[in-house]
């Protein structure tokens, strides 16, 4: 045996390695009840999104037929990622970067791509509260702006609500009956007949022993398209040339200067932001008890109101009549995969961030059941909130359901508000309507940014004693970066990231994430980590997604991602190609993350090639609140 410090011999003999013992770390927070937890992470996972994406590709992909991939891609997909983010954070109690010394090293690059994607989110889902903002303020009106066509930015084209009404034109048709007064009823004084049948009032003739009936019925016209119904509604002018005033710009290719009112309106969403992130989880764990909840009880009123509306039944049934033949259509099993994933939100390492401040033995487990549950739940609410409203505008305009719903933010910002600035208490309603939007921008918000302000922390923990100042930098630094978005033009950029910042790069980063837990870390040596906080290992269900079915899941959406991405689409507007070769850089500036620090980490390490690569697939530190094992390295 060697002498030395490196190695020496117990009295029995036993050999020990005497390893320095890492400085003491300033304590790591907790969150003060489980119920902060528990809102911070439905808080995050219940968006936008939710509100108008899930209601529309469910119509879309055959309504009530397309819960039944939804549900499989959910069990079999979301489910099981969801659950792996939270007990990795759990177990390893720290954020994105400090992570993957853990796990894999050299996979410390996906903590730097989470990083740039996260930044990318915040430069545009905050601009799109800004708009929420700006709609609330305007809705404290006695007659909401976006009803009229006599302001200052309306054009000659401007058609309001009552103006776009579809007429019914009367159909007529002849036939001649035998005066027989019991296939029809006689009229003396109007001289009409009323058929049994359908009850519709003929005009007449009478000749003798016979009736000339033309009878006529009330038809709607043929429908035009929701993208041309809407081209010239006052609730799109006030969104396109107040809100946002698009005459300024000309496309994506001269976006204009910043619009100072939506800056103002940004700058006040990070400000509350700030405040409800500089002290950490003690802060967000309060915020998220008003901007998680309230929601839900505005959803509630909205749910009610729009049920008790005319036409309500028609769109709810639009919204859920399945169409079975859709199953056989790959595309709507793609829509489902996609939206379970989006939806759930693993990946972005705000679940890792949430779950690393909880208590070790915490049951994340029935964490993971409850808050994905209640995501996919709310999602499924939301649709009968926006279909009884687009089936009571349906109503009110004579049109079908299909001609007044849209895919985009229009959705938001043209079709609800001004449906509900036609039912009674119009200014009432767009306020409820508009809080709600903004408390769910929040909520993701507080979670997004927190996963950032974690990785960092946890990376460098001397930083944490200065965290209102780093968190205040982390906000000027995403303001600042946000008012590309902000400018008269901003929609086109903020459709280009919403289509190139996250939705493509996330999938292969959560791929690989999946591989080096399962793979390279082992999914034996995962199942014991969760074994030792919830005291029973995982089952075989569990294992074998986490294993095989997930990873597959996940590197299937990524490659027809990359094959069958669709352009960025506002409206009509058709953007340039270069615009999309910008959009695939983004893509890229993410990825590239993780392929340039292996190669850091292989010329950092030393030794032969296979020692190298053993080093960089070999956890470098363990958590230094686990217990030490027996025969474990005696610390000085």
């Amino acid at each position: 045996m060697t002498s030395g410090p490196a190695a020496e011999l117990l009295v029995d003999g036993t050999p020990t390695h005497l390893v320095e013992k890492k400085k003491e770390e300033p304590e790591r927070e907790s969150w003060g009840k489980k119920i902060d937890f528990l809102l911070s992470v439905i808080g995050f996972a219940v968006d936008l999104g939710n509100v108008w994406r899930f209601p529309y590709i469910c119509y879309k992909n055959g309504g009530g037929a397309f819960l039944i991939p939804y549900g499989i891609m959910l069990i079999f997909g979301g489910l099981p990622l969801f659950y792996m983010e939270l007990a990795l954070g759990q177990y390893q109690r720290c954020g994105c970067f400090t992570v993957w010394k853990r796990i894999c090293p050299m996979f410390k690059g996906i903590g730097l791509a989470i990083c740039v994607m996260t930044t990318y989110v915040a430069w545009y889902y905050n601009t799109i509260i800004a708009w929420a903002v700006y709609f609330f303020f305007s809705s404290f009106r006695d007659v909401p702006p976006w009803l009229s066509c006599n302001n200052t930015w309306n054009t000659g084209n401007c058609t309001t609500f009552a103006e776009r009404i579809v007429p019914e034109i009367p159909v007529c048709s002849q036939q001649t009956l035998t005066r027989n007064l019991s296939a029809v009823q006689y009229d003396v004084t109007t001289a009409s007949f009323v058929t049994r049948e359908n009850q519709n009032t003929v005009n007449t003739t009478l000749n003798g022993t016979h009736v000339l009936i033309e009878e006529c019925h009330w038809e709607k016209p043929p429908m035009d398209h929701s993208q041309e119904f809407y081209a010239t509604a006052a609730s799109t002018e006030f969104f396109e040339r107040e809100v946002l005033q698009l005459q300024f710009a000309d496309g994506i290719t001269r976006i204009g200067g910043v619009k100072w009112t939506i800056a103002l309106a940004l700058f006040g969403v990070f400000l509350l932001v700030y405040f409800a992130l500089w002290k950490g989880i003690k802060s967000s764990g309060k915020a998220v008890w008003i901007t998680a909840t309230l929601p839900y009880g505005l959803l509630f009123i909205l749910l009610i109101r729009g049920c008790t509306l005319p036409g309500a039944v028609d769109g709810i049934k639009y919204y859920l009549n399945p169409q079975w033949e859709k199953l056989l259509d790959m595309e709507i099993w793609i829509d489902a995969a996609a939206q379970v994933f989006f939806s759930l939100g693993p990946g972005f390492g705000v679940l890792l961030a949430l779950s690393s401040y909880n208590k070790f033995h915490n049951n994340c487990y029935r964490d993971a059941l409850i808050t994905s549950a209640t995501n996919c739940l709310t999602s499924f609410l939301a649709g009968f909130v926006v279909f009884s409203v687009l089936g009571y505008m349906a109503h009110a305009q004579h049109r079908s359901v299909k001609d007044v719903a849209r895919q985009d933010v229009g959705l938001i910002f043209v079709v609800y508000p001004e449906a509900v600035a036609t039912i009674g208490g119009a200014s009432f309603w767009s306020i409820i309507f508009f809080f709600m939007i903004i408390t769910l921008g929040l909520d993701t918000t507080f979670g997004a940014l927190e996963a950032i302000i974690t990785g960092v922390l946890d990376e460098y923990p001397s930083l944490r004693k200065k965290r209102e100042l780093f968190v205040a930098g982390i906000m000027v630094y995403c303001f600042l970066g946000s008012l590309v978005t902000a400018t008269y033009g901003g929609i086109y950029v903020v459709q280009l990231f919403d289509t190139y910042a996250v939705p493509i790069s996330i999938l292969l980063v959560v791929f690989l994430e999946a591989v080096a837990v399962n793979w390279i870390y082992g999914v034996d040596r995962f199942s014991a980590d969760i074994q030792s906080m919830l005291g029973s290992p995982p089952g075989a269900f569990w294992r074998v997604t986490w294993t095989y079915i997930s990873p597959v899941f996940l590197l299937t959406l990524f490659v027809l991602s990359v094959a069958n991405s669709p352009p960025p689409q506002y409206g009509d507007y058709q953007y340039p190609y270069w615009s999309m070769t910008v959009g695939w850089l983004i893509v890229c500036s993410s990825l590239i993350c993780i392929p340039l620090y292996i190669v850091i980490c292989f010329f950092k390490s030393s030794g032969t090639f296979v020692d190298r690569l053993r080093q960089m697939i070999t956890p470098a530190e363990v958590p230094s609140h686990l217990p030490i094992k027996t025969g474990g390295p005696v610390f000085l």
